[in-house]
């Protein structure tokens, strides 16, 4: 259901666009949003002449030029890239790795900002694709320290993806995993969204709710037992450098 007034209007066109789905038709955006068609092409007209669409070939519509200067200006001026990116040379400095800051919002989770130390990452999330919430370290690094009202939703809807990678078969369950999660301070998964990839991850905290994570992935060949342990130590203690340096 499409929100009544205009701004959100407006916004639930742009919404549409996603990796799956990067270009649509006027007739399709009507069809999906159930809007007429002089109101359809008066917010597009708007939209394509503030940038953030752009008319492709056979009449459809893509996002536009001004999505990729926002783009630009957030890399500049979010303050959690600025302080997690000493950590993220650090950490991708030290040890054969992807070391990535992932921001969490809504029900979903963003790179907003990595480092490679390989030439081929095993990472395969780059800044702005949209992780799964139910699967990996850095989600459950976050669910881990949600309150049970908030983290209960999240449960039950990804309760098939966490069964999948064996964080538990019933609520109780996935629930004691992940208050195992949080006396750790870290999560770590093996394989669960890249095969083959080791990630390992800590919540980034405001007033000790989750924000966002800090995670790093290495290849599952180089990630042997005591190197997972310290590995867990150091990016535990970076999230918590970064969580005090985004409250000061």
């Amino acid at each position: 259901m499409v929100k009544a007034n205009s701004q959100d209007r407006v916004l639930a066109v742009l919404d549409l666009f996603t990796e799956a789905r990067p270009q649509w038709s006027p007739e399709e955006l009507m069809k999906e949003l159930g809007y007429t068609r002089p109101t359809l092409y008066r917010y597009l007209k708007s939209l394509k002449d503030s940038g953030f669409v752009m008319p492709t070939r056979g009449g459809r519509f893509a996002l536009g030029p001004r999505v990729v200067e926002m783009d630009y200006l957030s890399r500049r001026s979010d303050p959690l890239i600025a302080a997690a990116t000493p950590y993220l040379e650090r950490l991708s400095a030290a040890h054969p790795c992807t070391a990535l800051v992932v921001r969490w919002y809504g029900e979903k989770m963003l790179c907003v900002a990595s480092i490679a130390s390989v030439v081929n990452p095993v990472s395969s999330y780059p800044r702005g694709r949209p992780m799964a919430m139910g699967r990996g370290a850095i989600a459950r690094s976050i669910m881990a320290f949600l309150p049970k009202q908030r983290v209960m939703p999240l449960v039950t809807r990804y309760a098939a993806d966490l069964r999948s990678v064996g964080v538990g078969d019933t609520s109780d369950e996935i629930l004691a995993a992940l208050k195992r999660v949080r006396r750790a301070g870290v999560a770590v998964a093996f394989g669960e969204v890249t095969p083959g990839a080791v990630g390992i991850a800590a919540p980034i905290l405001d007033a000790g709710y989750p924000i966002a994570s800090l995670c790093i992935t290495i290849a599952g060949p180089h990630a042997k037992g005591e190197l997972i342990d310290r590995i867990s130590a150091e990016v535990s203690e970076a999230a918590r450098q970064i969580s005090e340096a985004m409250t000061c």
